[in-house]
């Protein structure tokens, strides 16, 4: 390979592409040290199989987000040599078909969930609010797109039902379990919602301290304030991680991954399967502290 041809590329990178420095820095790390594994034999000599051994290496070593960026690193690299003809075919031709593993979600324990609601107290109009937000987020496991957008008219309260609007203004009802009816019953009473409202035509169920619609920023300070109170450490608390543990839980204890699919609102029930295995992980864990026969 003639000499400079990765410093030629990282050039293309920077003026062609308009690639950031960050980025650039890490594919020239990630091409460096695959240069380090196939030398002595140079590029000009790297077969599939080579690259199917050193991905292989990645995956035991390193994130799948790292393996995904070497791989990604790789292909525009040698798609650049073979159309600057330094090379006549390229290896990476097989790779165009492998996928980053989808990363499963990490939803919180039920005790966890527990203790973080719990520790809403009932004294002001926010800490009602406070209550059904989360209540709403766990315990129907809609987006956080989807709980703000919630009106007074969406519950219909003698049905236990709730209508929210997804992805796609695509409508669902979503049932309205008795702690989110409970929380409900509270924040619509005086001294809750009214408390806040400012106008009677704003509709929304959730408001600021302004009296507008709570939003998703909004959303964010709330679990962060709450998450601190509960003794929850702030990064493994979020509205998507809610949905993740309402999810979660339910296949846990028997529901039906059609159920569930219909509940979050997913176009595919192969969305939905993540939790699946979400399922099964932890009941391997369990099993392997449980099972005196699954001990060395």
């Amino acid at each position: 390979m003639p000499e400079g041809a990765l410093e030629e590329y990282v050039v293309w990178l920077t003026v062609e592409r308009g690639r950031s420095r960050a980025t650039v820095a890490a594919y020239r790390r990630d091409l460096e040290q695959f240069l380090a594994h196939v030398a002595p034999r140079g590029i000009e000599d790297v077969t599939a199989e080579d690259l199917t051994n050193y991905v292989a290496t990645l995956r035991a070593t390193r994130a799948p987000a790292s393996v995904a960026r070497a791989i990604a690193s790789l292909r525009g690299w040698f798609g650049f040599l073979v159309a600057e003809r330094v090379l006549a075919s390229d290896p990476t031709d097989y790779l165009r078909g492998l996928r980053r593993a989808a990363s499963l979600p990490k939803p919180l324990g039920e005790a966890e969930v527990a203790r973080l609601i719990d520790a809403v107290p009932d004294a002001t109009p926010r800490d009602r609010r406070d209550r059904v937000l989360l209540e709403l987020l766990y315990g129907t496991g809609c987006r956080v797109s989807e709980a703000v957008g919630v009106r007074l008219e969406d519950l219909d309260r003698a049905e236990r039902l709730i209508t929210v609007i997804g992805k796609g203004d695509r409508q669902r009802l979503v049932p309205l379990g008795a702690a989110l009816a409970t929380a409900l019953d509270h924040y619509l009473a005086p001294g809750g919602r009214s408390e806040l409202a400012r106008s009677t035509r704003e509709t929304h169920l959730l408001l600021n301290s302004r009296g507008g619609p709570l939003t998703r920023q909004g959303v964010d300070v709330v679990i962060a304030r709450r998450a601190l109170v509960a003794g929850i450490p702030r990064h493994t608390v979020s509205a998507h991680v809610l949905r993740h543990s309402c999810a979660t839980h339910m296949l846990e204890h028997g529901a039906d991954i059609r159920v569930v699919q219909e509940l979050l609102g997913h176009a595919s029930v192969a969305t939905t399967q993540i939790y699946t295995a979400v399922s099964n992980r932890s009941l391997r864990d369990v099993y392997a502290r449980a099972h005196p026969r699954a001990q060395e």
